[in-house]
């Protein structure tokens, strides 16, 4: 069956060709992409056949999806095609449900808009997972209901739209003691996560407002009270105290309500109440604390820590034969950093850690294909950047702490090399110089559903909800 074809409930889908191996990759993200392309690489074309499976048809670069938010990067140029990238893998599109590690195969379930749902088995002679993960959600009522995460191009595009919805709307209200009140609450954005998501978000939507701030009458972009919130005591952990304790200081001197060691309480339709006591008017909230491994890791039955499964070095899973794993849903010793008294750290959780361990994993399992030797992943970070808007970033290229226009040129660069594909960053730096030298997008395409852009729908941890019937009043002629 071709990737593009229709499958049949419960339909089983075998090898290709039955005298080569089948390697099937779980997650078409960072780790399961570079994995892919080192296979594709070092394999013959008759060593293996290798299957993807994933929910959509590119891998995302998710480090720009702030700049998504804010219209300075065009969705469609931050997801790089993987049949295009990878020609020689078949894709398979949907998420796996389950895996059998006895009978070495994997239950994919393919859903549609309509809500129609149907299951296929993929068999496998060596299995890479990498799941990824999804942002973290805590049991504090409301979150799922009214929290908008930032980890997929669906919420990216409705987080766009839903703000200047709200200033719009906002920008409307009449001018009496309610309307008030109700403008005041809708110019108000929370984001719950201090770390890259949370922070970035707000900086450079802040800055981006401040561009695009004639499209209203009555509204400015000072106007925008802009609330970030963590548990954590500090801006920007990953970086350090002395980067963090910079960008911190930068947002409040933009104006920025940061409030360190508070989360949240609950949260309803029109505010959210925080753990010291405080109640914020809002109709946005914006979720960014922190991510965990796909719920797959839970159902696998293997040995985790800290809910990430348990690699060895050479990221092979003990007690699973065939089996390789990496990224965020797993948990892989950092042999570049010096055991402790508590044991080795696991690298964390970064695309950049994600890249590199999908490279060792292809290696990995060719080797086990008898191509080339296998070998432990060892990487010691090349520096981790923050974009704060405007001319502001901070960076640390190498543990050289950078900060202004300098910080910005490194972190553009960084991002243009990381990204996998020539036709991707070209459109990216073409948007970056558009952006420099012509008036900014300020358009509301309403493209994406509320309903869709919920955490638990967007990044698939609950099924697609079909859309609402449509239904016309043909007894009633508009022109009577």
């Amino acid at each position: 069956m071709s990737a593009q074809g229709a499958p049949h409930e419960g339909e089983t889908v075998g090898r290709v060709d039955r005298a080569r191996p089948q390697v099937v990759v779980v997650g078409g993200g960072f780790a399961g992409f570079y994995a892919l392309r080192r296979l594709q690489r070092k394999l013959p074309p008759d060593g293996a056949d290798l299957v993807v499976v994933n929910p959509t048809d590119y891998l995302l670069y998710s480090p720009l999806l702030p700049e998504v938010a804010t219209g300075v990067v065009e969705a469609r140029h931050v997801a790089v095609s993987l049949r295009r990238a990878l020609p020689r893998v078949r894709l398979v599109l949907g998420r796996v449900q389950n895996v059998d590690l006895a009978a070495r195969a994997v239950t994919v379930v393919q859903g549609s808009g309509d809500g129609t749902v149907s299951t296929i088995t993929l068999r496998w002679d060596r299995l890479a997972l990498a799941p990824g993960s999804v942002t973290r959600e805590f049991p504090i009522p409301g979150v799922p209901e009214h929290g908008r995460g930032l980890k997929t191009l669906v919420e990216a595009v409705f987080l766009r739209d839903h703000l200047l919805e709200q200033l719009d709307l906002a920008d409307a209200t009449p001018d009496t003691v309610e309307g008030r009140a109700e403008r005041a609450a809708r110019l108000t954005v929370v984001a719950v996560g201090a770390g890259y998501t949370g922070t970035e978000l707000v900086a450079q939507t802040q800055r981006w407002l401040r561009r695009i701030e004639r499209r209203w009458s009555r509204t400015r972009a000072q106007d925008v009270h802009w609330v970030l919130v963590d548990v954590a005591p500090a801006v920007l952990p990953e970086l350090g105290a002395e980067l963090g304790r910079l960008a911190l200081r930068l947002l409040r001197r933009r104006g920025v309500d940061v409030r360190l060691e508070v989360s949240v309480a609950s949260v309803d339709e029109t505010s959210v109440r925080l753990t010291d006591g405080a109640t914020v008017p809002t109709r946005t909230l914006v979720w960014g604390a922190g991510v965990v491994p796909n719920p797959l890791v839970g159902r696998l039955g293997l040995p985790t820590h800290r809910g990430r499964l348990v690699v060895e070095p050479d990221l092979s899973v003990a007690g699973a034969p065939g089996v390789w794993a990496a990224g965020d849903a797993a948990a892989v010793p950092d042999l570049a950093v010096h055991a402790g008294p508590d044991g080795r750290p696991d690298a964390p959780p970064t695309a950049q850690h994600a890249q590199r361990q999908g490279t060792v994993m292809g290696r990995n399992i060719a080797a086990s294909l008898g191509v080339g030797r296998a070998r432990p992943y060892r990487h010691r970070d090349l520096g981790l950047v923050a974009d704060l808007g405007g001319w502001d970033a901070v960076a640390k290229p190498l543990g050289v702490p950078l900060t202004g226009p300098l910080a910005k040129a490194v972190t553009r660069a960084y991002h243009l090399y990381a990204l996998p594909s020539t036709p991707n960053r070209i459109r990216v730096a073409v948007d970056w110089l558009f952006q420099t030298i012509l008036p900014p997008e300020s358009t509301q395409l309403s493209v994406v559903r509320p309903d869709d852009a919920r955490i638990a729908i967007a990044q698939g941890l609950l099924p697609p909800q079909p859309p609402a019937p449509v239904t016309e009043d043909l007894a009633h002629d508009p022109s009577d």
